[in-house]
């Protein structure tokens, strides 16, 4: 693909310069005239956040895209969130600041490759993680984020055939605590991988009085440690409503501005991950596609209504099966 700014250069678009422009304000103006609503992962950086209508993870972005009346629905996050929201409001015009900005866990199930398992498996349903392209929600039975997974997995009988994907760590997890036994797809995360036991010892002993907290997609030896396992609401509701007031923190760095902005007077202490030879992205424990979604694209977006994100008619027509299903059950 090409870069955004790219976008706006080939498509004849004047990138017009926004030196000495509030773009926070400007961008809050366009909303309001163009009754558009900016929708926020948690792990977009602060500045997204702070000017976003909603900001939430997963599940909360998609009852909201459910329900939104909005005319435009701006999703700073990632692609498959963009799709989501297509789906959920086909009459609505989507918008992302970058096409770019995918996930490498959607990129580690194939529509195609999800089609030829379940083939090989007959008699199975199909779980899959939001982190999905449209096309992998069109094969799926019933959709489930890191909040839900637990109790939509519990909805089905305890004999059912389930394959589980793509977030194995996630799928192992739930298959712990629940005694089931779903065939796990072998995806992963490229931030929540790189998270070690190594790492959070080495922050427990500088603060020994820390909470440790991680999120579902890390490994079961890091999960195994923590003292607060879930989805990123569940951590940030964790940390508002009870007394400690230091965290030591295994998910995207971008969560910490939203458990600072409500919680100031609390410590978040984010964990580096262990990088290894030939791993996925920046050495940081931030997800470069989620940064790639800045003020400066989002209020070119908003100008100029573009670039947009659109489903396939008839794949959009099965995918909205899943999710309402999931939202039913959530």
């Amino acid at each position: 693909m090409l870069k955004t700014l790219d976008y706006w250069k080939e498509k004849g678009f004047i990138d017009e310069p926004v030196e000495g422009i509030d773009l926070k304000k400007e961008i809050r103006r366009m909303c309001e005239e163009k009754n558009a609503i900016i929708l926020a992962h948690y792990y977009t950086v602060g500045d997204i956040q702070d000017v976003a209508d909603f900001v939430g993870d997963s599940l909360a972005l998609a009852r909201k895209a459910a329900e939104t009346d909005a005319k435009i629905m701006v999703m700073c996050g990632v692609h498959f969130m963009a799709e989501t929201c297509k789906i959920l409001s086909p009459d609505k015009l989507v918008l992302v600041p970058d096409l770019n900005a995918g996930c490498s866990l959607a990129d580690s199930c194939k529509a195609e490759d999800l089609k030829k398992f379940k083939e090989e498996h007959p008699g199975y349903q199909v779980v899959s993680y939001v982190n999905t392209t449209a096309a992998v929600k069109a094969l799926t039975d019933v959709v489930v984020t890191s909040g839900n997974a637990k109790k939509v997995i519990d909805s089905f009988p305890q004999d059912a055939k389930i394959i589980f994907g793509p977030d194995y760590n996630l799928g192992s997890y739930i298959n712990s605590v629940t005694g089931r036994d779903m065939l796990l797809w072998n995806g992963g995360c490229h931030v929540h991988e790189r998270f070690s036991v190594e790492e959070i010892v080495k922050l427990k002993t500088l603060h020994p009085k820390a909470v440790v907290m991680a999120h579902l997609e890390c490994k079961g030896p890091v999960l195994s440690i923590a003292d607060v396992v879930g989805s990123t609401a569940v951590m940030l509701k964790y940390a508002q409503e009870n007394d400690e007031k230091e965290y030591i923190v295994a998910t995207e760095a971008g969560i910490l501005h939203e458990m600072q902005r409500t919680c100031p007077d609390k410590t978040f202490y984010p964990v580096p991950p262990e990088v290894s030879e030939g791993s996925v992205g920046c050495s940081c424990n931030e997800c470069q596609y989620m940064k790639m979604n800045s003020l400066r694209k989002l209020y070119n977006t908003l100008k100029y209504e573009w670039p947009s994100v659109d489903v396939d008619t008839e794949v959009a027509k099965e995918a909205v099966k899943s999710i309402n299903r999931m939202l039913k059950l959530s």
